[in-house]
């Protein structure tokens, strides 16, 4: 009965020490990671002409706060979504975004520079004329509008004579709406939203089990890995970007360089893409 044990927990450690991976630390800094959405970003053809944007907020309105025990006042999804989606709009190609949401410490560096040329010096990192700053013809608005927990929760288990696995898993989902207006006309030009699912899950076996009169054996083993909510955000946010162009190129908005790339590959799927209906 002992070896019957002892062999059914080995196989068992053994086992799980083959899925189960220690992460080895890395000393150095790496690029953000990037979801699936980024390659039909990048992927996109190049546009006639670049459109100047300006993004001033992109704010958390979900008024969703990480649970207990970690932090009554954390917010559950990250507060740089301004940064988030001028990096997206940077990567599409498509877009100029101009600094807004620091633009005051922009026209103080520029009160500086007039400061100083008008006691007749001229710096030498700038020059004696300091153009006008310029203008977006589309500003995008929107924000985080939404962020659902245990959407869907489950898992299974087996023990028997006190040897065992289980396993649970649980979905969020963050929703980001994103909307592109004529600077002109204050008209709201498009409007998209979409929703990015997080997947969290765990996976646990042990042994609990007397060998022998007072003998007791007891050994667990387990990992949990978790959706990071930046990464979850960052692709819903480009996904957004794609649709956003696209059905800009639908409207007449915008135009691809060529005739031909409006069979591209990439513009076609998004834009026979359907919103779902539960």
């Amino acid at each position: 009965m002992k070896a019957f044990i002892w062999g059914s927990m080995l196989l068992i450690l053994s086992g799980c020490s083959m899925s189960l991976e220690t992460p080895e630390i890395n000393k150095e800094p790496t690029l953000m990671a990037r979801g699936a959405a980024y390659q039909d970003l990048t992927s996109l053809p190049l546009p006639k002409g670049k459109v100047y944007v300006s993004v001033y907020d992109f704010r958390d309105q979900s008024g969703q706060y990480k649970p207990q025990p970690n932090s009554n006042f954390s917010t559950a999804v990250p507060q740089g979504g301004a940064a988030l989606l001028t990096t997206a709009l940077l990567d599409s190609k498509w877009f100029i975004p101009l600094e807004r949401e620091g633009l005051q410490n922009l026209l103080t560096e520029r009160k500086i520079i007039r400061a100083a040329q008008k006691k007749h010096e001229i710096p030498a990192n700038h020059g004696p004329y300091l153009p006008s700053l310029v203008s977006a013809n589309i500003m995008i608005e929107g924000g985080i509008v939404a962020y659902d927990t245990n959407l869907r929760t489950g898992g299974a288990g087996a023990r028997y004579l006190g040897i065992g696995a289980s396993g649970q898993y649980r979905t969020d989902q963050v929703t980001v709406n994103i909307r592109a207006i004529d600077v002109r006309s204050g008209q709201i030009l498009l409007s998209v939203t979409t929703s990015k699912t997080i997947l969290s899950k765990e996976l646990q076996t042990g042994v609990f089990k007397f060998v022998d009169y007072k003998d007791l054996l007891e050994a667990e083993l387990g990992y949990t890995t978790n959706e990071p909510v930046n990464l979850a955000v960052m692709s819903a946010i480009d996904a957004a970007v794609v649709h956003v162009i696209v059905d800009g190129i639908k409207t007449g908005l915008w135009q691809p360089l060529r005739e031909a790339d409006l069979q591209h590959p990439i513009i076609q799927e998004y834009m026979q893409r359907r919103r779902p209906i539960i």
